[in-house]
């Protein structure tokens, strides 16, 4: 009796219904313009602020830095992660240092908000800074 029992219940729990997975996140959620605000890991102090725009191609997407012509960036997605990636650019906060910049961004409650680290050209004792950035969708 004990075995027909055990087997049952295993029976049962292997036909019970999974959900559905949510669907898969891709850069047609993100496409359009962003506006973005980057901030250091603590406190709100706003470093700078700058706009992301594309469609679902890869490749249509640019990066807007104050007073600064559109650069393109490589953007990808993995699960629920929108991650970028900026080629080296004239830093706005080191006058004659380059730098590159990544983060990783998620959607939540409508907004892009994720972490970034630039990484300058320099051997400055600061050559990495890191920092928290929040998006909201301008088109």
């Amino acid at each position: 009796m004990r075995g027909s029992c055990l087997l049952f219940s295993v029976a049962v729990i292997a036909c019970e219904k999974k959900p559905p997975p949510p669907p898969a996140f891709s850069l047609a959620d993100v496409a359009g313009t962003w506006s973005v605000r980057a901030m250091r890991d603590t406190g709100n102090a706003v470093i700078t602020e700058y706009q992301i725009s594309g469609t679902a191609d890869p490749g249509s997407w640019t990066m807007t830095l104050p007073n600064r012509s559109p650069m393109r960036v490589k953007v990808s997605v993995d699960a629920d992660s929108f991650m970028l990636e900026t080629p080296p650019y004239p830093s706005i906060l080191h006058e004659g240092v380059a730098v590159v910049s990544k983060g990783v961004s998620r959607l939540r409650d409508g907004k892009l908000v994720g972490t970034f680290m630039a990484k300058y050209a320099t051997r400055m004792v600061d050559s990495i800074l890191t920092g928290r950035t929040e998006g909201t969708r301008v088109q």
